[in-house]
């Protein structure tokens, strides 16, 4: 029995007796106020990669996320902001639309400025507002303030090797001068200065600088470039300073054994906690534990898929072993969809789906870029075994914490967020009529109930170039789940009244009732005239 647990019994006991205690234990599991809250978010996990999203074309074993879907509700229409990393995290931490900010498309650079901006509250600022102690674990990739001036940044940056043979670049006398006085200083901007008491994680793990982050301080002073042998097989995407003898596959378990230890420590302390659990795969690097490498018959994105699994059974293990199961709220759900580059045709020739039933991968406006696995448990609280069907954000955890926590957003913060605890109680009815998510280009795609709307090329690579790709698309998903339809020139009418909602959306700066708000830029529109300047979007990985 927990300390928590002890001293609210006591003092019970003390004032009605006994009798009231066995009523007070038999409810107690199921009293869902102030839960602790653990939140994962694989990355780059395609909807039809989690095998009880995807029974009849999946073929890679995920028994730890089954088992939590078996616990829990599973969610099938639940959406990202984005086909691509930076922006869908900046918008499951803040309820808001990431087109509202400078990221208009693509995600966010290497060495990039803090996306969040300081003043906007996260989803772990609101917990801790409420007595939470909260914690960042794995993958940021939303920015920070590198205390890098002008004249350094040439020294952070190396050509990336093109053959495993080719030598590393040399770190020069200069270039570990200009890395001693960069990482051995405080980076700002980061997940602590931004609601979280803790963070440790590699932030972007195939980008440098390769180390772990701790807090604000790299953990140890990079000393040499990557070896090239580090780029081959889709492993690290970008050359620059790295730890001596640095290799990726430590990263993945490094982060379930610190997600273990801090629900090992806060589970003893009195006040709830709030874990952000970020996970590094299975995105690139493609770095396979010997345990799991070639167990899934299909390929090393299959594997590292059951590896992922099960880092979120140890994470669930964790939570029974302490004694808080029955007292947490877990979330898990996933950026974006599957990446293309990964394998995906093979994986499909050898009857794997890794978007399932949905057309498109990562990038696209396509379902298949953003239409993402989103299960909830909660005892006593969630029906397990349960599914919804109705339309859900990942925008939309910032409200249903509010609501949970019995508090009220400014109308500055969570501008794009509708609670989702009705539908989690069982109610099942409609909590949103309308969601946006973007492809990695920056074109929108509008859901207005089974109606979507996309305002030009949906696809991130080869598939935006064929034909009829860049035109207007309308596609009634409640018939077409696969897209196949393009319905916009037999409902001129519906695209415009589409157009104009989203028009709407965009100059109130927000989707939720309350105050109009401004957005941090001019957003841009779609389709885009053939003759402004174009802005392509970062490279995916």
């Amino acid at each position: 029995m927990s300390r928590r647990c002890f001293v609210g019994i006591a003092a019970f006991v003390a004032a009605v007796g006994g009798l009231a205690l066995s009523a007070a234990m038999a409810i107690a599991p199921s009293n869902p106020r102030r839960p602790n809250v653990v939140l994962i978010l694989a990355d780059d996990l395609g909807y039809g990669d989690v095998r009880c999203y995807n029974p009849d074309r999946g073929k890679i074993p995920t028994p730890n996320l089954d088992r939590l879907a078996a616990q829990g509700m599973r969610f099938t229409d639940g959406h990202s902001s984005s086909g691509v990393c930076s922006p869908s995290r900046y918008t499951l931490l803040t309820g808001r639309y990431h087109w509202r900010t400078r990221l208009q498309a693509g995600i966010v650079g290497v060495y990039g400025e803090p996306l969040i901006a300081p003043d906007r509250l996260t989803i772990a600022g609101l917990a801790k507002e409420h007595g939470y102690r909260t914690a960042a674990i794995g993958k940021w990739h939303l920015g920070w303030d590198w205390p890098v001036e002008p004249a350094q940044r040439p020294y952070l940056r190396a050509p990336e090797p093109r053959g495993k043979d080719q030598p590393a670049p040399v770190a020069t006398p200069e270039h570990l001068a200009v890395w001693g006085k960069v990482f051995s200083r405080p980076i700002g901007g980061g997940p602590t200065t931004r609601g979280f008491d803790r963070y440790f994680g590699t932030d972007v793990p195939n980008w440098p600088p390769y180390c772990f982050i701790e807090n604000d301080r790299t953990v140890g002073i990079p000393e040499e470039f990557l070896p090239p042998a580090n780029f081959q097989g889709h492993m690290a995407s970008a050359q620059g300073p790295a730890l001596k003898n640095w290799t990726f596959p430590p990263i993945l378990p490094a982060l379930g054994e610190r997600a273990v230890a801090f629900i090992s420590e806060a589970s003893r302390a009195l006040e709830p906690f709030l874990l952000y659990l970020p996970l590094t795969s299975p995105h690139t690097p493609l770095a396979v534990n010997e345990p799991w490498r070639g167990k899934s018959g299909l390929n090393a994105y299959a594997d590292l898929v059951m590896e992922t699994d099960a880092v979120v059974g140890r994470v669930l293990d964790a939570l029974d072993q302490c004694g808080v199961a029955d007292r947490t709220l877990v979330v898990f759900t996933s950026d974006n969809g599957c990446a293309p580059y990964i394998g995906a045709a093979e994986l499909e020739r050898k009857g794997h789906y890794p978007s399932g039933p949905l057309r498109g991968y990562k990038g696209d406006a396509w379902e298949g870029g953003h239409r993402v696995p989103l299960v909830v448990r909660w005892p006593g609280v969630v029906r397990p075994g349960s599914v919804c069907g109705q339309l859900v954000h990942q925008a939309d955890l910032m409200a249903t914490l509010a609501d949970l926590l019995d508090a009220t957003l400014p109308d500055s913060a969570g501008e794009d967020s509708v609670s989702l605890l009705p539908l989690w109680k069982g109610i099942d009815q409609p909590v949103r009529q309308h969601a946006v998510s973007c492809a990695a280009s920056g074109v929108p795609a509008l859901r207005d109930g089974p109606w979507k709307l996309i305002l030009g090329a949906a696809g991130s690579g080869a598939a935006a170039k064929t034909g009829g790709d860049r035109a207007v698309q309308l596609y009634h998903l409640a018939d077409d789940l696969g897209e196949t339809k393009n319905l916009a020139a037999e409902q001129p009418q519906r695209v415009a009244q589409m157009r104009a909602l989203l028009e709407k959306l965009i100059i109130d700066g927000r989707s939720t009732p309350g105050e109009k708000q401004r957005n941090d830029v001019a957003v841009r529109r779609y389709p885009r005239d053939p003759a402004a300047p174009k802005t392509p979007a970062k490279k995916l990985r």
